[in-house]
């Protein structure tokens, strides 16, 4: 009998080893934070030529990897489809906007066939978190937390005001404000917050409570900053009071100088054009200079403020000792948003309050745009590269060389793969009685680790929303206002798109709009006048060759 129970006692023993043995394996996969900022341009950040104070996220690109080209799709809903699912915005169900247009492409909401990160990592074993913008799907049935995540805390929607939950002012209408902690709906009282920061410490509480487990998480990022409207802490824009006052000219030229010490840009790059409609600096009068200046000094406050909760994540993570076992990655959702400031738009017409308070819904337009995008051309909203642009730092001490800087030419299709290659998930054909649908991009991992400069893929990267269009191919590039021909650059030579060359190289054109057509009939994508709605959702976004008064909350 002794026997018996010693022979039971060892069995149990040596399981209980097993398990013990697999938990501590399991826990040496990475953790993965991911950070989004929302209407950022490329140039708003101070390792990517910017003046703004942004200490938190240079140390990042210092101690780790710059892409000079990295992609995402224009505008806010179709770019977190991509990133969440790995897929084509219009695979994913949101190929316009988080509105219904009555096709699979066009619902509006993330489609069961395309997967979340979250829902891959936690099958996977991963905690999975998510604090700031959802922007996929209005119905609670595709809330976050029914999507993968564990823990969620923030907007379901396009935006909010920065100190209240109230509906905003949105073309002549009211945007309804949703926001929400783990499916419950939250009243918090007028001015009592700072909704930047509120991102910031949910992470943080996250990541606290996330430590008891015993296991790795995944973390999503999302803040809203610097997203129209403009508002930020009285102590933030003291720091940018009189910076503004040279003008977005002197500023532009600095930021591009800047650009090419740091190695993002090349020595004889040529960048884009200035945007003919905005008046030079010395043309205004003095008080219309102070109300620009004073514009941008709140954005970049807002900035600031964002860059300061990557540092308290960051500490977060050095304190819970998870620092060295920990990939970081920063992007944008899109370039920074243009448009027209006229008397009796949006930014007068609301406005109860001065520029940086909750009463204002003021903007910078493309006055202020045009120098956020240095030295790339056009707005969010737009195909050409100002438009689809984004920094990607990506911070990883185990695996990626500190201040390295890499063509790279990744787009968002490819932030899933490279997550799953590092977790070691394994993405599934069938989930929950569901057929998936396939992984389209291609992992950032080889990248990452410096044995390559550049993605290598098979096919080229592709673009539509709203009519616009691209098609990126080694250094060619097409691209198409809407119902406009193609134009054709070199982006090897001319990154900031001066020199059309579609008349020198009709065969380029050819072969890439070819590409376009067979990648939009498997992809679900249809001519745009055939399901455009009557009125926009959110904001709609002109480009330079057709001004236009363009304002919303996407």
């Amino acid at each position: 009998m002794k026997k018996k129970y010693s022979i039971l006692l060892f069995i149990s023993l040596a399981l209980t080893s097993f398990v013990t043995f697999a938990q501590k394996a399991k826990d040496t996969r990475p953790n993965i934070i991911l950070i989004m900022v929302d209407d950022m341009g490329y140039s708003d950040i101070g390792s990517y030529g910017s003046e703004i104070q942004t200490p938190n996220l240079d140390k990042l690109a210092s101690e780790g990897l710059r892409f000079k080209e990295f992609y995402n799709n224009a505008i806010c809903a179709p770019t977190r489809a991509s990133l969440l699912t790995g897929q084509y915005q219009h695979r994913a169900g949101v190929g316009y906007f988080d509105v219904d247009l009555g096709l699979p492409a066009y619902q509006g909401f993330l489609n069961k066939e395309s997967l979340t990160i979250g829902e891959v990592l936690r099958s996977s074993g991963y905690s999975t978190l998510l604090s700031g913008k959802w922007h996929v799907g209005n119905d609670s049935l595709a809330w976050p937390n029914q999507r993968g995540f564990d823990q969620f805390y923030g907007v379901i929607g396009g935006g909010a005001n920065y100190f209240n939950n109230f509906p905003m002012p949105l073309n002549g209408r009211e945007y309804p404000v949703v926001l929400v902690e783990n499916n419950k709906r939250l009243n918090p009282k007028p001015d009592s917050y700072y909704f930047t920061n509120e991102i910031t410490d949910h992470a943080v509480k996250f990541l606290d409570e996330q430590n008891k487990a015993n296991k790795p998480f995944f973390l999503y990022v999302a803040y809203t900053a610097p997203h129209w409207p403009l508002h930020a802490l009285p102590e933030d824009i003291a720091k940018y009071k009189g910076k503004y006052d040279k003008g977005w000219g002197e500023l532009r030229k600095e930021r591009y100088a800047r650009q090419q010490q740091l190695g993002i840009l090349e020595k004889d790059s040529k960048p884009a054009e200035r945007d003919p409609s905005i008046p030079a600096w010395d043309n205004l009068t003095y008080d219309e200079q102070k109300l620009w200046a004073s514009r941008m000094e709140v954005y970049a406050a807002m900035i600031d403020r964002m860059d300061q909760g990557v540092g308290k994540i960051t500490n977060k993570l050095k304190e819970l000792k998870k620092d060295d076992n920990t990939l970081i990655v920063f992007i944008s959702d899109n370039g920074a948003e243009g448009g027209n400031y006229t008397l009796g738009g949006r930014g007068k017409r609301f406005n109860s309050g001065p520029v940086g308070t909750a009463g204002s819904f003021d903007y910078v337009y493309k006055n202020w745009a045009h120098v956020s995008n240095t030295p790339l051309n056009s707005y969010k909203g737009n195909m050409h590269e100002g438009g689809i642009s984004s920094p990607l730092i990506a911070w990883y001490p185990k695996k990626i060389k500190a201040n390295t800087i890499a063509k790279g030419t990744g787009h968002l299709i490819d932030l899933a793969p490279t997550f799953y290659e590092l977790a070691g998930a394994k993405y599934p054909t069938q989930f929950n009685g569901v057929t998936t649908n396939n992984l389209v991009g291609k992992s950032l991992v080889p990248v990452f680790t410096g044995s390559t400069q550049i993605v290598n893929r098979n096919e080229p990267i592709f673009w539509e929303r709203a009519g616009n269009r691209a098609v990126r191919k080694g250094k060619w590039k097409i691209v198409a206002d809407h119902q406009k021909p193609w134009e054709l650059y070199d982006l090897e030579k001319d990154r900031g798109e001066t020199t059309d060359v579609s008349a020198q190289y009709p065969e380029v054109v050819r072969e890439l709009s070819f590409d376009y057509i067979q990648w939009s009939a498997r992809t679900g994508v249809v001519e745009y006048e055939t399901i455009k709605p009557r009125t926009a959702p959110g904001p709609r976004t002109e480009t330079p060759r057709e001004p236009t008064v363009i304002r919303g909350t996407n």
